[in-house]
């Protein structure tokens, strides 16, 4: 059976605004919408959720098409970037390449890469040693922590070139019993199942 790794579409980008507390923009609703009408949506026995409001709102939308329960575990977190607070879309793109090329050092005091990872696969692994394995799952979340997961998954060397296409609201998909990505990087809207 398969296991979904989701992020958050597009959101609403406000600079007063605690980015953990940022929701959909109207695009990224949309896209959430039109992927819950997709097969592999209805399927879906059990949502987990990071606490950051965008996750939460793609995972309740994808869950009206299965009735799936939805989990919050906070300690799926995007990796904490708050030591530089907003960064604009140049300077993030920036940090964000610092950060996976350097993933046993700190930029400017965000959390490493490696420790990102390490809680990421943790939590995950969690979820799914408690999960029945005959039953589809998605963990829906955020870019940066989701690549950390696949390239753990995929037994590479954390890198960027591992990301999701910019713009977010992408999936991949692992084998539960085998823990193998099964599928790339995939819009949420495009991917059949």
């Amino acid at each position: 059976m398969f296991a979904l790794y989701i992020t958050h579409p597009q959101v609403r980008i406000d600079p007063s605004v605690p980015v953990p507390e940022w929701g959909l923009s109207d695009i990224g609703t949309a896209r959430a919408k039109l992927a819950a009408t997709r097969p592999w949506a209805s399927k879906l026995g059990l949502i987990v959720s990071s606490g950051e409001r965008k996750a939460i709102e793609t995972a309740e939308i994808l869950a009206t098409a299965s009735a799936a329960a939805v989990e919050i575990i906070e300690a799926t977190h995007e990796n904490d970037r708050s030591a530089t607070g907003f960064l604009t879309p140049p300077e993030f793109e920036k940090a964000a390449d610092w950060f996976f090329a350097h993933p046993h050092e700190s930029f400017k005091g965000w959390e490493r890469a490696i420790d990102a990872q390490a809680r990421i696969v943790s939590e995950v692994e969690a979820v799914l040693l408690r999960h029945d394995p005959s039953v589809p799952i998605a963990f829906v979340g955020h870019g940066g922590v989701g690549t950390l997961l696949k390239c753990h998954l995929e037994g590479k060397p954390i890198a960027r070139q591992g990301d999701q296409p910019p713009g977010g609201g992408n999936l991949f998909c692992f084998d539960l019993a085998k823990r193998a990505v099964s599928c790339d990087w995939t819009p949420i809207e495009d991917w059949q199942g």
